[in-house]
Parts: structure tokens; C-alpha cells; sequence
């Protein structure tokens, strides 16, 4: 599959089946993610994999955080796929590179790994809800005070009986300008 029909094709995947990718294949594949643009080449971000028992491990702890909410869903959630995997921003101390750029390259990363798991036939869908923001999660997974929770990726083979198309991509010739020195300060569409 070619870069742009990966990015034309690739949609958030809900329903995901074994197999997800192996931890050697993941490796592989973050390798080729963490070519995406990074100034100072930092790496600013982790990954935990969570598989089997562990996922409910984690949705169980979402529950206890939040009760009173549908018992069982964060439990659900975090089993909807057979590979989650927590997104954590690790900003590095760097004079040259401010923190937002380090979390744009973290999720210009996230974004390459979102399409090569497309290429190789696997789906995948961010998940940035409550996981992000959870206290619980954190102290769960052992993320450090200087690190934020970025969400999880959940990850698996698209399940073929619930795959639906892509939306319709919309045009977007009216998001692009021209800028012209010496010329009024209007915006010409290309």
C-alpha cells in the first residue's frame, strides 16, 4: 500500500480482533513511527502494552476512580482490542526544543504508527477520553510527575463483519492562501 492510499483508507477502527501485532512486530513498526518529524530528535514519548488481563486491570481501576458511572464499561473499553497501549508524552529538557513541539512530534508519531498499522492490515484507534486524564491511570501505570498520559491506542485486526467505509474526505482548497508581498492583506484561495 502507497503512502497516500494508507492515509486515504485509514479510519478509526472501533472493533478490533486477534491478531493485534506482535511486540517484536510493534517495535518494528515505532521504529519506522519515530522517523516522523522530531526537532532535536528527543523522542519525547513512551509506550506501555497492555495485553490480556492486564486491560481489565486497567479499566478496573477506571471504575473504582469514577463510580456511580455504567458498571463494567471501562472494563469493556479497555478489552475492546487485544493490544492497548498507553501514549505517554515524556518531554525532555531541552533549551532549543520548546514542550509543544516535543508534543507535536509525539503525535506526528503517533499518527505515522496509526498508518503503518493500517499498511500492514491492522486497525487502530486513539483514545484520549478519561484515560488522559485519570490519576488513577497514572499512578497504575507509574507515569512520572514531569510525564502526561496522552490517552491509548488500541490496536487488533479490524473486525470484518462491523468494518465501515471511510467518511467522505472533504475538500479543502479553501484552507490554502497565497501570500503576496506588497499586495492588500486579503486572502486569495488557490
Amino acid at each position: 500500500m502507497d503512502v497516500m492510499t494508507a492515509i486515504l483508507t485509514r479510519r478509526s477502527e472501533h472493533f478490533l480482533t486477534d491478531p493485534a501485532p506482535s511486540d517484536d512486530e510493534l517495535t518494528y513498526l515505532l521504529r519506522g513511527a519515530a522517523a516522523a518529524p522530531d526537532h532535536g530528535m528527543l523522542k519525547p514519548w513512551r509506550w506501555i502494552l497492555l495485553r490480556g488481563a492486564d486491560r481489565a486491570v486497567l479499566g478496573t481501576c477506571l471504575t473504582d476512580e469514577h463510580p456511580g458511572q455504567a458498571a463494567g464499561r471501562w472494563v469493556a473499553d479497555m478489552l475492546r482490542a487485544p493490544l492497548l497501549a498507553a501514549l505517554v508524552f515524556a518531554p525532555q529538557p531541552n533549551g532549543k526544543v520548546p514542550e509543544w513541539e516535543q508534543l507535536a512530534a509525539t503525535s506526528a508519531m503517533t499518527h505515522s504508527l496509526m498508518l503503518l498499522l493500517h499498511a500492514r492490515g491492522y486497525g487502530s484507534v486513539w483514545h484520549t477520553d478519561r484515560l488522559a486524564e485519570s490519576t488513577a491511570a497514572r499512578a497504575l501505570l507509574r507515569i512520572s510527575p514531569t510525564e502526561r498520559l496522552l490517552g491509548g491506542l488500541s490496536m487488533g485486526t479490524p473486525d470484518p463483519d462491523t468494518k465501515r467505509p471511510r467518511w467522505p474526505l472533504e475538500d479543502v482548497s479553501h484552507r490554502i492562501s497565497v501570500f503576496r508581498a506588497g499586495e492588500p492583506a486579503s486572502v486569495k484561495h488557490v
